[in-house]
């Protein structure tokens, strides 16, 4: 394993002291890594308005005297060296960053704090949302998957951010948990650059060495059984949550949406392994594609999938299409789904968000299949919204999640 790594965190060069210095840099700036209030939408979002840009400058015309801030740095990035010999290989590169953990000051996503080891994801995913933090370099949102940037220095730094940056005593929540870090909201942590650069597995050491931390990782990939050891160390000490995401169980289907992920009978067992280690993982089945993988029976199937593989809870939001993500995925839908392709105008073209009747009706669905087959919530999202009526221990007993978890929805409810 290939940990990026380089010049030691910032120090004084005479006295090995550290610098009192500002760790959020322009280099990761927080728009571009907390993700867009798609996670929980409401209303309609005007893509005209979007405070992401439309039109970005092709490379050609990204003068390096004209770049600032991450732009900048992803223009002058040194191509990261790699193993890896295939012609359908994605560019690497070392993006020298100044900071791994990165606020995010939302108030509809369940958690304070990212951290994504790189930029770009070579899984390809056609529908993703995250293909806008590449405009923030000054590249198309087509390139997610092709220029994939190596995050510098991660375990030093991660350090120095958890030290000086995270509060145990999230103001949220005032006082009564700690602020919560995701990681992969915008990248997947363990898509095949992880094998050769080892970011994720540095960030995850770091952590381990931490108590009374809250901390969940997203990911498409069966790749992370690979860190069950880790895994197991920042759970015996902290809140930890893995969410799988699932969309379908069809494989052609699951390649042609998802076209260098894993098969869905591989994310299934790595849910089955990872239970089996004690740790406390859910399925995401997120994004609900209309027309797409949302037909009768199929969110149900995975639904029961997950619960045979001992998934503990279950959650799915429909499709949500920043400016960046429905230049890909339209003509896409109209090529590969022609028959879908007028409604997809109809509700994307303008819009970030299907309808609001079709979100409301999906909504129930998840509600109802949750109810079938005994899933409960994500306990992190509980955590943040129930802290008044019921808080959570800093050590999870995971085959006591769900119980838990029931508590506080009984609580809420009276």
């Amino acid at each position: 394993m290939q940990v990026v790594q380089g010049p030691a965190p910032v120090a004084d060069q005479l006295t090995g002291d550290r610098k009192t210095v500002d760790r959020d840099s322009d280099s990761n700036q927080t728009t571009a890594d907390c993700p867009p209030a798609s996670w929980t939408p409401q209303g309609n979002q005007d893509l005209a308005a979007s405070p992401v840009r439309n039109d970005v400058a092709v490379s050609t015309e990204r003068a390096p005297a004209r770049l600032v801030g991450i732009a900048r740095l992803a223009a002058s990035s040194p191509p990261a060296e790699t193993r890896r010999r295939s012609l359908e290989k994605p560019e690497y590169f070392v993006l020298p960053v100044k900071s791994i953990l990165n606020r995010c000051d939302s108030k509809r996503v369940p958690f304070e704090w990212t951290i994504n080891p790189y930029r770009g994801c070579e899984f390809a995913c056609k529908y993703c949302y995250a293909r806008y933090t590449h405009e923030y370099m000054e590249l198309d949102g087509s390139e997610f998957e092709k220029k994939i940037y190596v995050k510098k220095n991660a375990a030093p730094l991660l350090a120095w951010d958890v030290a000086h940056k995270y509060s145990y005593e999230s103001e949220g929540s005032g006082g009564a948990r700690p602020d919560h870090i995701a990681i992969g909201t915008a990248t997947d942590p363990y898509q095949p650059a992880e094998r050769e650069y080892g970011v994720t597995r540095a960030c995850l050491e770091e952590l381990a060495k931490r108590e009374g931390l809250s901390v969940s990782i997203i990911t498409k990939s069966n790749q992370i059984v690979r860190d069950i050891d880790v895994l197991q160390r920042i759970a015996e000490r902290s809140n930890l949550g893995i969410d799988i995401t699932i969309t379908t169980l069809r494989a052609g289907l699951t390649r042609l949406l998802e076209p260098r992920a894993p098969r869905p009978d591989l994310r299934l067992a790595a849910v089955k392994q990872l239970r089996e280690a004690r740790l406390a993982v859910g399925v995401s089945a997120s994004p609900l594609i209309p027309g797409i993988t949302d037909r009768d029976g199929d969110l149900e199937a995975v639904a029961e999938a997950a619960k045979e593989a001992g998934a503990q809870w279950f959650f799915s939001g429909v499709l949500f299409l920043m400016p960046s993500s429905a230049r890909q995925f339209l003509p896409f839908v109209r090529e590969k789904f022609p028959r879908l392709a007028k409604q997809y105008e109809e509700w994307y073209a303008k819009n970030g968000y299907a309808p609001e009747e079709y979100r409301k009706k999906a909504s129930q669905r998840v509600t109802r299949i949750r109810e079938k087959f005994g899933f409960a919530t994500r306990p992190w999202v509980e955590a943040k919204g129930k802290v008044a009526c019921s808080q959570m221990t800093l050590s999870w007993d995971v085959d006591a999640v769900a119980p838990r978890v029931e508590r506080a929805q009984a609580c809420s409810a009276g």
